[in-house]
């Protein structure tokens, strides 16, 4: 199973780097069994795109070092925090989703514009440097309430019951802000018109 878990996790890291969702050294993603105490997490330092299931980690939620070698990334923390407070998440994705944090920056609100969206509560984290213990204090009473977070100048941090679940939310956090922003800019030019009634 861990041999299974460990290949979704390079899929997903690979699928967010090609939509341009996380950079060749930005972003972080972790999953485990569920159940489990330990997860597996992507190193730092490694280019994003091409991560092999040997380059991962396995740490517990001590941050210790269980499997593998190098560095684990420097986001571990929170994700060990996230795992001890929320049983029934077993997968996260932390993405540098563009347009939501431009948005987010900017003060607008990130909410779908589209039926059926999987988005649901989106909970805002103030800035704190990456990887800081204040940062995943933060994270930690956030994800509490949301299984979507942005982090103000930073990222997103998606949770989820397995790895679709978890990069689904990050893609669609995503995909509603480019649509609030396609929406700002037509009215803002004069250019959007209500559809007429059918």
């Amino acid at each position: 199973m861990d041999s299974e878990l460990k290949e979704e996790i390079c899929r997903v890291m690979k699928e967010l780097y090609e939509r341009g969702l996380v950079s060749a050294l930005g972003g972080n993603v972790s999953a485990r069994l569920p159940s489990a105490k330990e997860f597996w997490i992507t190193p730092s330092g490694v280019h994003k795109g091409r991560l092999t299931p040997s380059s991962l980690l396995k740490l517990d939620t001590d941050l210790r070092v269980l499997e593998g070698s190098g560095k684990p990334s420097i986001e571990s923390m929170a994700h060990a925090r996230i795992y001890r407070v929320r049983p029934d998440v077993n997968a996260i994705v932390h993405a540098h989703n563009p347009i939501t944090v431009g948005l987010a920056m900017a003060g607008v609100s990130i909410k779908p514009l589209v039926e059926g969206s999987v988005i649901g509560s989106v909970e805002v984290v103030p800035f704190a440097p990456p990887g800081s213990r204040e940062l995943a204090e933060s994270v930690e009473e956030k994800a509490k309430k949301a299984n979507a977070l942005i982090l103000q100048r930073h990222g997103v941090i998606t949770l989820g019951a397995n790895l679709t679940e978890a990069e689904a939310l990050a893609e669609s956090l995503e995909d509603a802000s480019k649509s609030m922003l396609v929406y700002a800019l037509m009215k803002l030019k004069g250019a959007w018109r209500p559809s007429a009634p059918s």
